[in-house]
């Protein structure tokens, strides 16, 4: 029996009165990093050494931090010093911290107590510190058992509420599954479909998403020819934002089920480690980023690691597109534009996508053989 971590996610339906202090503490926090930022930067730049001051140096100059959960203020600078030291540690992927500007997506994070009961859940929804009761709908009840650790509060660009709430509790380790080849998949990323797997199939965007796509270009062009700040603005600018907002769920909402669908069904599956940035930057039309590849790729392997399955990832400069999956045969170069070729060894034709998922799922069965024998 280990510990884990689990989230629930909760709509939250603040009073008016409650809104507000949100949004207060929201702004609080904001106004907090950037002042942060901004000292630390004077600090490098006057002694050569990096320091960034606490939130209490602040409250004395600026009261209205008092207002806000002192929990959500020391959140943030723990947060500061984190994005330092991530940039400190790998600068080739995590820039330096920036300001934070009016508007941006924001949350704040409390901490529950075990001196007082700072923060708990109830029928009707969820206690946090400054609001009291908050109204919450749960699509689903913590057990009893399970321990409240902390809960973030965050306000989406549409104005309305959630609240993810982080507990910890007792969990078996699921039996290790030994993959069957024959219940293995490999899975290639398509900017055409969604991604080819090994056994010839691919998976299809719903068609609400290009509905939804389609609309939304169509308010962008009516927003762009209106007159920025104007009232008819405004309102067109919530369309759009509530439009990228159902684009958004919508994708989650097949990244989950296809993910759940795989995880169920096969004992392994193998994947490359494909950068989705610098596929990007080859296609001629769309983004590889836009699809949610990447985020299906973590929601597939929690999915499968909870059901003690493994998700191989090859290295992403394996040829998978042009190396032949009957022969071997590899190819010097394949373009884009070539999406069916002939080896010329054996004369198998070969549909580019379908192709490399073969050869990802035998490179994938390759790594697994020789984690099994070491």
């Amino acid at each position: 029996m280990v510990w884990k971590n689990s989230t629930v996610k909760l709509r939250l339906h603040p009073t008016a009165e409650q809104a507000a202090a949100i949004d207060r503490t929201l702004e609080c926090c904001r106004w907090l990093w950037n002042e942060m930022l901004s000292d630390e930067r004077e600090f490098y730049f006057a002694a050569d050494v990096h320091y960034i001051p606490t939130p209490a140096r602040y409250k004395k100059g600026a009261p209205f931090l008092k207002e806000a959960d002192s929990q959500a203020l020391a959140t943030v600078h723990t947060d500061l010093r984190r994005a330092f030291q991530r940039f400190f540690d790998h600068p080739e992927r995590y820039g330096y911290p920036a300001f934070k500007r009016p508007g941006a997506k924001t949350a704040y994070t409390t901490y529950a107590s075990s001196v007082s009961a700072r923060l708990y859940c109830t029928r009707e929804g969820v206690r946090l510190p400054k609001l009291g009761i908050v109204p919450a709908t749960f699509h689903r009840r913590p057990p009893p058992d399970w321990k409240l650790k902390s809960a973030t509060v965050s306000r989406t660009a549409t104005g309305k509420y959630f609240c993810a709430l982080l507990f910890e509790h007792p969990a078996a380790e699921p039996p290790e599954v030994q993959p069957e080849p024959g219940k293995t998949v490999g899975l290639n990323f398509s900017a055409q479909h969604f991604y080819a797997d090994s056994d010839g199939n691919f998976a299809q965007l719903p068609e609400g998403i290009a509905r939804t796509k389609k609309k939304l270009a169509r308010r962008r062009r009516q927003l762009s020819r209106m007159e920025r700040g104007s009232k008819n603005y405004q309102r067109q600018q919530q369309k759009v934002r509530l439009l990228y907002e159902r684009l958004a769920n919508q994708r989650m909402d097949f990244i989950h089920k296809e993910s759940r669908r795989l995880a169920d069904a096969c004992d392994a599956v193998c994947v490359r480690g494909d950068d989705l940035q610098e596929i990007s930057k080859k296609l001629q039309f769309g983004s590889a980023s836009d699809s949610g590849f990447g985020k299906f790729r973590l929601c597939l392997g929690y999915k499968l690691a909870r059901q003690g399955k493994p998700l191989v990832v090859i290295d992403r400069s394996c040829p998978t597109a042009r190396t032949c999956h009957s022969c071997g045969f590899v190819r010097e170069a394949l373009p884009l534009g070539v999406r069916v070729w002939t080896c010329p060894a054996c004369g198998a034709v070969l549909p580019r996508e379908v192709n490399a998922a073969k050869n990802i799922r035998a490179q994938g069965l390759e790594q697994l053989r020789a984690g099994q024998q070491s």
